[in-house]
């Protein structure tokens, strides 16, 4: 069983989920509209989805800014796959992802992740679990730690050097025009 969404990647409510169910859905900025965005950007009635063959079909209804998928402007009715990106207009953006449920399953998944976890649990060993986290892990920037060990090496060599000139008592020779030697 199939269940398709659009999430909103940006514009006035970024991270939103719109649930795509039913053979006829219009978005726009009206309220009468079965998926309702209030931007300007959006016309009364800015797109339509058609759902046909189990698939859904997006058609612009003569928008004012445009219906784009992948940043192609419509020109006619496209059929909308996985991972496509909707933009209506310039700043509103929307990801078409499909959720594949397993009855059986306990636990439900898109089928993007789906696909980019496959590979990943194939190389990994047995007795470690496949990853289930939708966010990647985040990467750290070698360019911190080299920074900051060069900042600790220079506040080192600075103490040590103070230390010495001041255990051997070389503060007039180092530093006259401090001490007045």
């Amino acid at each position: 069983m199939s269940q398709f969404q659009f999430v909103m990647r940006s514009g006035p409510t970024p991270g939103v989920t719109f649930a795509l169910e039913g053979d006829q859905l219009v978005i726009g900025r009206d309220a009468s509209n079965n998926i309702t965005i209030n931007d300007a950007e959006i016309s009364r009635k800015h797109s339509r989805l058609l759902f046909q063959g189990g698939k859904y079909v997006l058609e612009d209804l003569g928008s004012t800014n445009g219906t784009f998928v992948n940043g192609q402007r419509l020109a006619g009715p496209v059929v909308l796959k996985t991972g496509d990106v909707v933009s209506l207009g310039e700043q509103i953006v929307l990801m078409y992802d499909v959720i594949t449920v397993d009855v059986g399953a306990t636990m439900v998944s898109s089928r993007q992740m789906a696909q980019a976890a496959a590979p990943q649990a194939a190389a990994l060993p047995a007795e470690v679990p496949p990853p289930y986290s939708a966010s990647p892990a985040k990467k750290i920037n070698p360019l911190f730690f080299i920074v900051g060990g060069g900042v600790f090496l220079f506040l080192c060599l600075c103490i040590s050097f103070f230390w010495w000139v001041d255990a051997t008592y070389r503060w007039c020779t180092f530093f006259p025009f401090i001490t007045g030697c």
